[in-house]
């Protein structure tokens, strides 16, 4: 054994764990010339990857560190935050803690001492997040820069001489990172003008590293699959002859769920068919894994981008009406009270008698003359329908269910043109959101029963420290929090909105509220869904468009046939299915929310200088953001309201000045000053306070 592996042995058994090496090279009595060579050998481990060294030049493993995996997110300040992929809690990372790590990284931290129990320091970068980096072009001779449009990664990359790829002065373009030192790249693709509406789509596109093209074996399998059709029937329940109908949005791109409905003399027959996607695509598959890299659909205004190919995804697992479909349904008992007195999972064959919308269940239900005319066997489907709903509705707000009121942008870009509509919400989108969330509950009960491997969607309560700054929040608004912020439950949480609901608060109450709850994940660990009041719940019903909803369905067909091989054949990767699932969302939340705000830079571009009512939706040390009626946002930066200085109150969302004041929720009224491309911002201009 040579002195490096001494050194390593020595280390791993804790003889000299945790220790400089001037500590250790002291503990073997070794002269100057014998103790710098402990230090590069120390160093040498390091970069073997074998040991982790802190900034108290500390030497041990990742064990003796407790140094945990994670993703470092990155503030424009150079500050950071260290997010665990075990979900515990974050950890603040101060600029001179980074280890050379950047924006995105996968990285290893440790918890250190510091200004805060909360603070660590960065040990080792495992993987860079950006390989890519998208932003603007700026020509020096044979060389340049590229200022990034993602200013948390970094202020400025340099182009390398003769690395442009021709791209022109002010060009939005790509570049490939060659040096994470020095920050070095070399410009890949050149995406067009600032400003412009798709080039600006193209690069959040490329931001986020989603995938707009499938490779050709993705694609020849997909049509392989397409012409096998709807026709091995074997073990599979044909409900073709029952009343099955689809029911989505006027612009659904993707059908894959519908339901059916029957009522007995004391309970409902609740039948949510899923489409069986799993039944085309084998798992490992070239189909497969190009899903579970994709991990879910992702949305744009003007297109998705699918985790599927169309031959699938609008083809052959589309629930479409009048054609033969092959599903996986959750078939339900429910009783008068909302409970669910039998439930089972049976693969079927159905044949979805109407596509229909919203809108048009809505109008059947309040009986609108040439819709009730034009689908007679629907009036009673629809009235017992209802009747379930709004039992289901009940049982689950006296379960504490949080009903979270928040609207969002509903953005339609056709024929060239952008248009922001109020979005309602009717009852028909409750009837389905609750048959869905019902059909959730029942499969993951089933498979949690079965002890089974499973991939659940899961929802943790909000910590101590954010449900007391919530109930700190409700003080200050004049509210008494009848919950403690150690054991806050859904009912606590439900209870105070219930109690606001025709108060002028709730709009705001509701919004914080929903800034104090954790994200939900998914995970292989069942710890319950806080938001729905369920002990146990997943995502089932959208495997057309989500991958944990996919890989379940496989789970759940082999669970029904030998729970054993399920156990021994997913054990390891529900995990794996989890983590991508969960990154994958994010990413793609991100990418749509992206897309949202640069479409809505676009449409307000036409209405600057124009006055609207607003709400303030947010209040920071730097500006106050106000949301007009059709959920557009924009900011107002400080410095433009009427006095100098302010004094910002972070936990209760307050600027105060000696005349003015600013909190969320309050009216007022703004004019529209401008846009920004780059930060995808609206611009709003301070006018008046409108009183209530």
């Amino acid at each position: 054994m040579n002195a490096k592996q001494s050194l390593l042995k020595q280390i791993r058994s804790g003889a000299f764990a945790l220790l400089t090496d001037e500590e250790i090279s002291r503990k073997l009595k070794l002269g100057r010339k014998e103790a710098l060579a402990v230090r590069k050998y120390l160093l040498a481990l390091v970069r073997e990857g074998e040991l982790l060294v802190d900034s108290r030049s500390r030497f041990g493993t990742a064990e003796q560190f407790c140094a945990k995996t994670g993703t470092l997110s990155k503030n424009e300040r150079g500050f950071g935050f260290f997010t665990p992929s075990d979900g515990s809690g974050d950890l603040f990372i101060p600029r001179r803690a980074l280890g050379g790590a950047l924006h995105g990284d996968t990285v290893l931290a440790i918890r250190v001492e510091g200004r805060s129990e909360d603070e660590g320091e960065i040990v080792a970068v495992l993987e860079r997040g950006f390989r890519e980096v998208v932003g603007t072009f700026y020509r020096s001779g044979r060389a340049g820069i590229l200022r990034p449009d993602e200013r948390k990664f970094a202020s400025e990359i340099a182009i390398a001489p003769g690395k442009t790829a021709g791209c022109a002065d002010g060009k939005k373009a790509v570049a490939r990172i060659t040096s994470y030192e020095h920050l070095i790249g070399e410009i890949t693709e050149v995406l067009g003008d600032n400003g412009d509406l798709f080039t600006e789509e193209l690069a959040l596109i490329r931001a986020h590293a989603l995938r707009e093209k499938f490779p050709d074996d993705v694609l020849e399998e997909a049509k392989a699959q397409e012409n096998r059709g709807a026709n091995d029937l074997s073990g599979r329940l044909d409900l073709r002859g029952e009343l099955i109908i689809t029911v989505d949005g006027e612009d659904t791109r993707d059908i894959d769920d519908a339901i059916s409905i029957e009522k007995s003399k004391n309970t409902y027959k609740l039948g949510v068919h899923i489409a069986d996607v799993s039944h085309y695509v084998a798992r490992n598959s070239p189909l497969d894994r190009e899903a579970f890299r994709r991990g879910t659909s992702v949305y744009f205004p003007d297109r998705v981008l699918p985790m599927l190919p169309a031959a699938l995804s609008n083809g052959i697992c589309s629930l479409n009406e009048g054609v033969d479909r092959l599903t996986l349904s959750c078939l339900m008992t429910v009783d008068t009270r909302g409970k669910v007195l039998e439930k089972r999972i049976v693969p079927s064959v159905i044949r979805s008698r109407h596509r229909m919308t919203y809108t048009e269940i809505e109008h059947i239900r309040i009986g609108d003359e040439a819709t009730v005319k034009r689908y007679p066997d629907l009036v009673p489907f629809v009235e017992t329908a209802m009747k379930l709903t709004k039992i289901l509705k009940v049982a689950r707000e006296s379960r504490g269910g949080v009903a979270l009121d928040v609207k969002e942008a509903k953005i339609e870009y056709r024929d060239g043109k952008i248009s922001i509509p109020n979005a309602e919400r009717t009852l028909a989108h409750e009837m389905i959101e609750q048959f869905m969330v019902l059909a959730n509950e029942s499969v993951a009960t089933i498979m949690t029963e079965k002890k089974v491997p499973f991939v659940y969607r899961v929802h943790e309560r909000p910590s101590p420290e954010k449900a007391r700054a919530f109930a700190d929040f409700l003080a200050e608004a004049g509210i008494r929090a009848r919950f403690d912020p150690e054991h806050v439950t859904p009912e606590d949480y439900e209870k105070t909105l219930r109690s606001l609901e025709n108060s002028p608060l709730y709009p705001l109450v509701n919004r914080v509220m929903l800034r104090s709850m954790m994200k939900a994940v998914y995970s292989p660990e069942n710890v319950g869904h806080f938001g729905l009041a369920s002990e146990c719940y997943c995502h089932f019903t959208s495997p057309i468009r989500r991958y944990p909803d996919l890989c379940i369905h496989r789970m759940i067909k082999e669970a029904l046939r030998s729970p054993e091989r399920a156990t021994k054949n997913y054990r390891d990767f529900v995990r794996e299915a989890s983590v991508q699932s969960s990154l994958c969302e994010r990413n793609a939340a991100d990418a749509e929310r992206d897309a949202d705000a640069l479409y809505i830079v676009a449409y307000m571009e036409d209405h600057i200088g124009e006055v609207y009512e607003a709400v303030i939706s947010g209040v920071t040390s730097f500006a106050v953001f106000a949301e007009l009626k059709n959920t557009v946002e924009g900011y107002i930066p400080v410095e433009t309201l009427p006095e100098d200085s302010y004094d910002y109150f972070e936990d209760r969302f307050l600027l105060r000045g000696t005349r003015n004041s600013f909190a969320l929720g309050e009216a007022i009224r703004i004019r529209v000053e401008g846009v920004d491309w780059g930060a995808r911002r609206v611009h709003f201009r301070y006018l008046e306070k409108i009183g209530r």
